[in-house]
């Protein structure tokens, strides 16, 4: 077979060179994913050696053998193409460390998947560890945005149209309560994601004899990750759930980016990213200020998108191992989570520099001829005549006023005389300021559910290089 080296990195890629999470790179890159490979088998020795299986020399043979400087990686990758997978290559080049005896103890009675999916699940619950600390510094950014926008007054806009009045804190309330599920299904998911693997060739772990469930269970303690007795090489729910999280925080991230590019509009102009000499500049029209980091962030959650769709593929993996789906994710995982991390970065920095026009907002409001209260005016209607009298003739007037460009109170007005019910007119409000609803409340709400409702997911404490190294 051709192994051509291959360059560093591997795949160019332009989002990676404009923006990418250096955290969530490191966590599942090529050092990492073998000090994950690596722990799992100085574990596996470790918890044999404590039951019996091997002597606790032995073991400790092996733990200083299965060092990342004593791998040749150029060769490791070499193997690993010819047989498929890193782990028979690996095992062998631990093995040539040792003496005759301990040589031959080496992963045994576990199979590659073990391995690599003890590994993974090391990974992965550091990754949502790190990302449980970039949803709080997002997060308490966001918060402070929401208190200070509590009464900036703007229009709520459904199906792209003003709807009623609202504030700015408001709408950036519910961001943050998103983010505060995530944090919340983060702390949830990491049990489920932090999973040993060790149950053999098919599942049953009969090659680990009558010490299976002592072995698996210490090395799970060694590893820092939940003991299962029920394998999971073909069962990828929990690494399913671990890429939907990623997917999940990056959509809600690029939801705060759409509202941003619809509010930077020319004929809105509410809101604009942070501004710098040349940021989001034109090759051509130098005027232009364009929304690169909101722009970025919708990019991230489209791929995030599709990637995460691959995951239902890999769960149709048959009977007790995948012949094929299990590739799928060695992409799309490590992808995901770069996105995750990347796309919480990214916003973190835009909410940090957002620029929010407030006289513009309530400028605005004025835009329609007062439309933007026609729901205020129901209403206040609907209790002497009804709600569905009310409806038509707020209907007629504001039909009125889009076709001689007036005034609803104008046109409201009008209507009510002709109707025999000018007696109503005193009581409607005409100010946005006045039909705000709970928009505060729901900003305070928010905000002390955001510092009150959170549980910090605690980084584990030792590092993957050390584990199981003493």
């Amino acid at each position: 077979m051709n192994t051509p080296s291959l360059p560093d990195p591997y795949l160019f890629s332009l989002t990676s060179r404009l923006a990418t999470d250096p955290g969530q790179h490191t966590l599942f890159g090529e050092d990492a994913t073998l000090d994950s490979w690596l722990a799992a088998e100085r574990a596996l020795a470790r918890a044999q050696a404590d039951v019996g299986v091997l002597t606790h020399a032995e073991a400790a043979a092996i733990r200083d053998a299965a060092q990342p400087h004593h791998i040749d990686r150029e060769e490791l990758w070499r193997t690993a193409r010819t047989v498929g997978y890193p782990i028979l290559g690996l095992v062998r080049q631990i093995s040539r460390r040792l003496p005759p005896g301990p040589d031959g103890r080496v992963h045994y009675g576990a199979t590659t998947q073990d391995i690599m999916d003890t590994g993974l699940a090391l990974q992965m619950v550091r990754s949502l560890a790190a990302l449980e600390r970039q949803i709080a510094e997002l997060g308490d950014v966001l918060a402070d945005r929401v208190t200070e926008h509590a009464s900036t007054v703007m229009a709520a806009r459904t199906h792209g149209q003003q709807a009623v009045p609202t504030t700015f804190g408001a709408t950036l309330a519910t961001l943050l309560a998103q983010f505060t599920r995530h944090r919340q299904r983060l702390a949830e998911a990491a049990p489920r994601v932090g999973v040993i693997s060790l149950s053999g060739a098919g599942g049953t772990a009969a090659a680990f004899g009558p010490h299976a469930a002592a072995v698996r269970s210490g090395m799970a303690r060694l590893l820092g990750l939940r003991d299962t007795a029920t394998p999971w090489h073909a069962a990828r729910d929990g690494v399913a759930e671990f890429g939907w999280l990623c997917s999940l925080l990056t959509a809600t991230c690029a939801r705060l980016a759409r509202n941003i590019v619809d509010l930077s509009r020319t004929e809105i102009a509410e809101v604009f990213e942070p501004y710098g000499d040349h940021r989001g500049a034109s090759s051509t029209m130098p005027q232009k200020v364009n929304p690169i980091t909101s722009e970025s962030i919708i990019g991230l959650s489209g791929t995030a998108g599709a990637l995460t769709s691959a995951l239902l593929r890999a769960q149709e993996a048959g009977h007790e191992r995948a012949a094929g789906e299990w590739h799928t994710e060695w992409r799309v995982l490590p992808e995901l989570a770069v996105t995750a991390g990347t796309a919480l970065t990214e916003t973190t920095t835009l909410l940090r520099g957002l620029r929010v026009d407030a006289r513009r907002m309530r400028a605005n409001l004025d835009l329609d001829g007062g439309l933007v209260m026609a729901e205020s005016h129901m209403i206040t209607l609907a209790g002497p005549v009804g709600r569905e009298r009310a409806h038509d003739l707020v209907h007629e007037a504001a039909t009125r006023t889009r076709t001689t460009g007036t005034h609803l109170t104008r046109t409201l007005r009008e209507v009510l005389t002709e109707h025999s019910l000018d007696t109503l007119l005193p009581g409607l409000h005409a100010e946005p300021e006045n039909y705000l609803g709970q928009a505060h409340q729901i900003t305070e709400t928010t905000t002390r559910l955001w510092h009150t409702h959170t549980t910090p997911l605690p980084d584990p404490p030792v590092p993957l290089a050390r584990l199981a190294s003493d």
